[in-house]
């Protein structure tokens, strides 16, 4: 089964994406991790990492190339990246958005990373503006369409452990034999 796990910096996707992994005995593979892996090895904060990419485009394309590969040649695997479900196409058994208002995505964000709450935010924003505007520019795709996906959750609503329950009870109530309900991803280029 490949479940893909997508949403906003502090949506709660890494958290609740290896909680579901762990649930189901599933593999976990965090496109943020990868990233933040590419950016210390540049010597750059994520934010900053983010905004280069702007005019290096082949950062993009190289992570987003080696989650492409993930998706088309794992099965058992919690797939988590902001393009996870884009990624995944028809591949993906399950796709689910995380999100939450942006108040509570940068205090989520501050206690991890130990800094500022308004710093948190106007970094969040930052990041943000920027993947959209590469991900319309590389891949034509609106990452705020939420069409593709098959629950879109809002993760301040629930404690993790309520929300977690909630995501289990989700996926083993999928029928991966009734395909009726699945949504085709059309218009998309997968040349990353």
């Amino acid at each position: 089964m490949l479940i893909t796990v997508s949403g906003p910096p502090g949506s709660g996707k890494s958290t609740n994406a290896a909680g579901l992994a762990e649930a189901l005995g599933l593999d976990h593979v965090s496109g943020g991790d990868i990233f933040r892996e590419m950016a210390a090895d540049r010597g750059m904060t994520p934010v900053e990492f983010n905004e280069h990419a702007e005019d290096d485009g082949d950062i993009d394309r190289d992570l987003d190339r080696r989650l492409r590969e993930i998706a088309t040649t794992r099965e058992a695997v919690v797939l988590e990246s902001r393009l996870a479900g884009w990624l995944a196409g028809e591949h993906a058994d399950l796709r689910f958005w995380f999100d939450a208002p942006v108040a509570v995505r940068a205090e989520r964000i501050a206690d991890r990373e130990d800094k500022p709450v308004s710093q948190a935010r106007e970094e969040t924003l930052r990041r943000e503006a920027s993947e959209r505007k590469r991900y319309l520019e590389y891949y034509d795709v609106d990452i705020d369409d939420l069409s593709i996906y098959d629950a879109a959750y809002n993760t301040a609503r629930w404690g993790p452990d309520r929300f977690l329950d909630a995501l289990v009870a989700t996926v083993e109530a999928y029928d991966p034999d009734d395909d009726e309900g699945k949504v085709p991803i059309e218009g998309v280029s997968y040349d990353f």
